[in-house]
């Protein structure tokens, strides 16, 4: 096995372990302040970076590896069309088709399944915030302890990483904004209201009825 076979390997032995301990039961203080952590942090979403590059790499891999599975199936069709005297002349030739053909597929099947099991990572990490979500809420609803407002918040914030967080930030931000704008010219409106209305007390004008 090449090197960069042996590096996809590890890579899917890891993510089987990391699925393995995202499906470990744990009590619900302990895996909202675990998945908090992994959500906040830096270094997860420079990872996360990494990581996408590197499948991106091993779906080169797997494609590459389907195309040599293909040629060698071309391959040993065109040896079984060889009959008699022929055939038993490539005989080794064949054994040799056949090794190569082996190794294709383990190939395919290895980088295939790296990919595979990175989609099922990806989505039981997106369903387990869901849940953790949905059982803050329920606690909330039965009015039992909350766990403190800032943990709250991380825990609804969580899964956007990076430039989404970013842009989900920005736009709270502006949404703050445009309220305070809002509510400043709400007041300025009262006061020229009030303002006009102490002028024309002052000067004897009857208001105008609208």
């Amino acid at each position: 096995m090449t090197l960069y076979y042996s590096l996809v390997f590890a890579l899917l032995v890891f993510e089987m372990a990391l699925f393995v301990a995202l499906i470990v039961p744990m009590p619900f203080t302990a895996k909202r302040k675990l998945f908090t952590f992994i959500s906040g942090s830096p270094l997860i979403a420079k990872l996360q970076y990494g990581m996408k590059i590197t499948f991106i790499f091993i779906l080169i891999l797997f494609v590459d590896s389907v195309n040599r599975v293909y040629r060698v199936q071309v391959e040993l069709a065109a040896a079984k069309s060889q009959g008699g005297a022929a055939g038993a002349v490539a005989g080794g030739e064949r054994m040799e088709v056949q090794a190569r053909k082996f190794y294709s597929q383990r190939n395919m099947y290895l980088c295939g399944f790296t990919l595979f099991l990175s989609l099922i990572l990806n989505r039981t990490y997106t369903m387990i915030l869901d849940v953790l979500r949905l059982e803050e809420e329920v606690k909330r609803l039965r009015g039992d302890k909350p766990a403190g407002d800032k943990s709250q918040t991380k825990l609804a914030d969580a899964g956007g990483i990076g430039e989404i967080g970013k842009l989900k930030e920005e736009l709270k931000k502006r949404d703050r904004d445009i309220e305070t704008l809002k509510s400043q010219s709400k007041g300025l409106s009262d006061e020229y209201s009030r303002l006009g209305d102490q002028f024309h007390v002052s000067d004897g004008t009857p208001k105008k009825s609208v």
